[in-house]
């Protein structure tokens, strides 16, 4: 399969490319040079690669106003669905600095936790980054926003949430969701101890 350099798609509010590839295609995670998430994607756009970038809202005080910002959710990472055979024209895009891979190979991320991510931004959830838990998995979104993505579930004063963490590029950030729809999963001596510990801390 090659890649059109002819389209030039546009974006929707979640941060993705509209433009669809068809084949065997898998998504997997691109390692960008620091601060160039946005100028690799617009280049991809350029080039017909499907790509997506997660992004949420921070607001940021610059002297006597305040700026709200769109700040990748994952620094230093842009998703893209390509077929392998295919991987040399992402690596070719400036800014671009490999794809994550394990023993060599490049590693595909599930396409249900491309789709949970998509939804969750698209639905208007509140996100932000988070430090990358290794914890065992506590809880499963079954339904929802982001069902289909597991995690840990932490809570601050009245509000629920759960930290979802994304192995494959040792990643996570935390959402706020209903405790309707998750439901837990596992529940250890070690995995108490660490949702003790971050239900104590402040974020």
């Amino acid at each position: 399969m090659s890649l059109s350099t002819n389209a030039i798609p546009k974006r929707n509010q979640t941060g993705d490319s509209i433009l669809v590839l068809h084949g065997q295609a898998q998504w997997y995670a691109g390692q960008t040079c620091s601060r160039h998430e946005k100028s690799v994607t617009k280049q991809m756009d350029r080039l017909g690669i499907e790509n997506f970038l997660p992004c949420y809202e921070k607001i940021s005080r610059w002297k006597d106003r305040r700026v709200r910002l769109r700040l990748p959710l994952f620094p230093g990472y842009v998703f893209v669905r390509i077929a392998l055979k295919d991987q040399l024209k992402v690596l070719q895009v400036p800014g671009i600095v490999r794809l994550v891979s394990f023993s060599g190979h490049p590693t595909a991320i599930p396409e249900q936790e491309i789709l949970g991510l998509k939804r969750g931004l698209s639905s208007g959830v509140s996100v932000k980054p988070y430090p990358y838990l290794k914890a065992g998995q506590l809880v499963v979104v079954r339904s929802g926003p982001l069902a289909g993505l597991s995690g840990q579930l932490v809570r601050r004063k009245l509000k629920d949430r759960i930290v979802i963490s994304l192995d494959s590029i040792m990643q996570s950030f935390i959402a706020e969701v209903s405790l309707d729809d998750i439901e837990i999963i596992q529940e250890s001596r070690t995995s108490l101890a660490a949702r003790r510990e971050l239900s104590e801390s402040r974020f």
